[in-house]
């Protein structure tokens, strides 16, 4: 697999609407981060995503940033990935499965110019395991819990 190019998959016991839903709603997102780097929303517009959507993110790697995305890929209860500034993409997608829902996360940095850099700050690695991490957070939030 491509360093670029990272995927990891789950099955988390817990239906694709409630896992979907958590993953849609910007509010949400400082829960589930693997990465620690997530803190929190910053004020939008969208309660819920959807194609098109701007939301921006408190974030914290060293220093405090902020960092805007946009929603490019929307299908509900199934997939959605957004966009920040620089191009490279998130995305998660959801699919019924025996036992419940397999989700899978991937970052997509394949054309991100300077990828280069990403390498020798050690971005990929790193991100790989926020990846794992994300979708335990996921798993703990969700499993055995009534559908929202």
């Amino acid at each position: 697999m491509n360093r670029f190019f990272l995927s990891e998959q789950r099955l988390i016991a817990a239906p694709r609407e409630t896992l979907f839903n958590i993953v849609a709603d910007p509010k949400r997102h400082s829960e589930i981060d693997g990465s620690g780097t997530v803190k929190g929303e910053l004020v939008s517009s969208h309660e819920r995503l959807e194609l098109g959507s701007k939301f921006g993110m408190k974030m914290r790697k060293g220093i405090n940033y902020r960092m805007t995305n946009t929603v490019v890929e929307f299908e509900e209860g199934a997939r959605i990935a957004w966009k920040p500034a620089g191009n490279y993409i998130w995305r998660y997608t959801f699919e019924d499965v025996p036992g419940g829902t397999l989700v899978t996360e991937q970052w997509d940095a394949r054309k991100f110019k300077m990828r280069h850099l990403l390498a020798l700050m050690g971005v990929p690695k790193s991100t790989k395991r926020a990846l794992e991490a994300t979708l335990g957070r996921l798993t703990d939030l969700t499993e055995n819990q009534p559908a929202s």
